[in-house]
């Protein structure tokens, strides 16, 4: 058992120090680490919705209004639950956070801009709630990896614009003040019409070329975007690294507030599966943005 555990120990350390962090900050001390408690299962979506949504509700022990993040699962758009993000939720709620854990409609069933909108109205539902669970409204920041990055990155770009993605169900509470997106594919016109893009979108990129823009959240960054935090795979075969360098770029053409944490020695699912120093530096990153100025009278 120790020469295994060593191990583990070994390798964890090696894949910690394998990462280039661009544009970080000057490190701080983090803040104290609290308590929290949850509430499972709550319905978020509106009575007359397509489908029935849960979130789990992580409330961190506080006296003050706190700010909160919407989290959001990965997996093609197509699978998977928000049982995927319990780690990430339980660590941000420690730090200070209100966490909204949410499930959306999957593909091929539901098509895009069906997930887009179970975001918006998940975000509606936070600012709607705000006073019952103690939240700062104005301190309402997304997280999300793969599928749920490239959503919480869309629904944060087009939300201060006149973009139709922002109607019905947008407006100006669907803006987080910051963004995580781990894994993101963000601009889908880049992988020809792959089956999950595919069912995704409602068809190949030949046929509705116009979707496959509107539904890359690279094409909707201005100067007026929120701030991003991107983590990346520097392996990662499905969802290139390139995918992440790119936004980054066109986030820097605009003047956007940003960092890139790459993960060297790192596929698609290992960059989560091991994401915790990602996850620490993101957090810390939302920290900064949201958690100071939640505390402020």
């Amino acid at each position: 058992m120790y020469p295994s555990r060593l191990l583990a120990i070994v390798a964890s350390v090696l894949l910690t120090a394998c990462a280039s962090h661009q544009n970080a900050p000057v490190q701080t001390a983090p803040e104290p680490e609290t308590g929290f408690s949850t509430r499972m299962g709550i319905t978020f979506s509106p009575d007359n919705w397509p489908q029935e949504l849960q979130a789990d509700i992580y409330l961190p022990d506080s006296r003050h209004s706190v700010p909160a993040v919407l989290l959001v699962h990965g997996g093609g758009w197509e699978r998977r639950s928000r049982e995927d993000m319990a780690w990430i939720a339980e660590h941000l709620a420690s730090r200070g956070f209100a966490v909204m854990n949410i499930d959306y409609r999957f593909a091929p069933e539901h098509t895009f801009p069906a997930q887009l909108y179970d975001l918006q109205v998940a975000m509606n539902w936070l600012h709607e709630n705000a006073d019952s669970y103690n939240l700062n409204r104005s301190a309402i920041s997304a997280f999300g990896f793969s599928s749920g990055a490239h959503l919480v990155s869309l629904m944060a770009l087009v939300a201060d614009s006149r973009h139709p993605l922002n109607q019905p169900h947008g407006g100006d509470h669907a803006r987080p003040v910051a963004v995580v997106a781990g894994g993101l594919p963000g601009d889908l016109r880049t992988f020809g019409s792959g089956k999950l893009i595919r069912q995704f979108l409602g068809g190949e990129q030949k046929d509705i070329p116009g979707v496959y823009e509107a539904a890359s959240p690279i094409t909707h960054i201005t100067a007026g975007a929120p701030p991003f935090f991107l983590f990346h795979g520097a392996q990662d075969m499905l969802v290139p690294a390139s995918q992440a360098k790119d936004f980054q770029a066109r986030l820097a053409e605009h003047g956007v507030e940003h960092e890139l944490y790459l993960m060297y020695l790192r596929g698609h699912v290992t960059s989560f599966l091991t994401a915790g120093n990602a996850v620490e530096k993101a957090t810390d990153f939302l920290v900064r943005h949201t958690l100071t100025a939640s505390q402020l009278p």
